[in-house]
């Protein structure tokens, strides 16, 4: 129901990154340091997001974590089980529509479950659930081209949920949608955290996205990326609230906007240097 609240367990850490630093060689023999001794938790049924400015190396954490890219140097372990390399405990969403065109949205979301050998009845069932959940079961039958950016999306959302990761693993997924629909799809991200409870780590540029969704928010500095500050959403307390204007309304909610555009602005890479 919209506008209803529901309680945020506390529950011990499903990952950990331990003082985990990346760095590139470049094509002149040069060393790029792209993120540096970053350390953090993520709780199980968190949703916690990773802000800063441009080229700050979220997306390089976030990659990390997804066994994409490995650390020159620290630790990544989900569920005490140290991350080498990609795997099906984690879900990965990218901002880039990934749907295989020449699938209906039924066939897309069990296509994972059918290369992981899911028996047909229960890989129809569970895809027919999480179809139902993200709003697409008038459209099952229809193909990615026939669908907004939004219900794209959607079916990202529902085929990574169908394969039951560990953690969801979320890499500016809204960024290409226009507003009322990022809007809309930041919503139903609320609904699907009250009736899963998955875990998240999600990675966005918009300050007011972190605001609305997360429960933690990991600001890092300009590159080389570290973690300047580990902000809890305190003025929810501890409540995950799926409407957007009655969050934006709560108290606490503009100083913590306000502090996360004074950090945003020291921390970009072009900002204005006064006298």
């Amino acid at each position: 129901m919209r506008g209803a609240v529901a309680s945020r367990p506390q529950t011990g850490a499903k990952l950990s990154v331990s003082h985990v630093s990346k760095s590139f060689d470049t094509s002149s023999g040069d060393v790029i340091d792209a993120v540096v001794d970053v350390s953090f938790d993520v709780a199980e049924n968190e949703l916690c997001a990773l802000l800063g400015p441009s080229g700050c190396g979220k997306s390089t954490v976030l990659r990390m974590v997804a066994g994409l890219e490995e650390p020159t140097d620290g630790s990544l372990m989900l569920d005490g089980q140290e991350i080498v390399g990609p795997g099906g405990d984690r879900g990965m969403i990218f901002q880039t529509y990934t749907s295989f065109d020449w699938l209906t949205v039924q066939q897309n979301v069990e296509y994972g479950m059918r290369l992981n050998g899911v028996p047909k009845g229960e890989r129809k069932a569970r895809a027919d659930h999480y179809i139902e959940l993200v709003q697409l079961e008038k459209f099952r039958n229809a193909f990615p081209s026939q669908l907004s950016g939004g219900m794209k999306q959607r079916v990202a959302i529902a085929r990574t949920l169908a394969n039951n990761p560990a953690i969801l693993l979320m890499d500016e997924p809204f960024g290409a949608l226009d507003a009322e629909t990022r809007w809309t799809m930041q919503e139903l991200l609320m609904i699907i955290m009250e009736s899963l409870r998955p875990t998240v780590l999600m990675v966005t540029h918009d300050i007011e996205e972190a605001i609305f969704l997360a429960d933690r928010i990991l600001f890092m500095t300009r590159h080389p990326g570290r973690i300047r500050e580990d902000l809890e959403t305190r003025f929810k307390s501890g409540q995950r609230i799926p409407d957007k204007e009655a969050v934006t309304g709560l108290e606490g909610y503009a100083d913590l906007e306000r502090h996360i555009m004074h950090m945003m602005r020291e921390e970009s890479p072009n900002r204005e240097r006064r006298a």
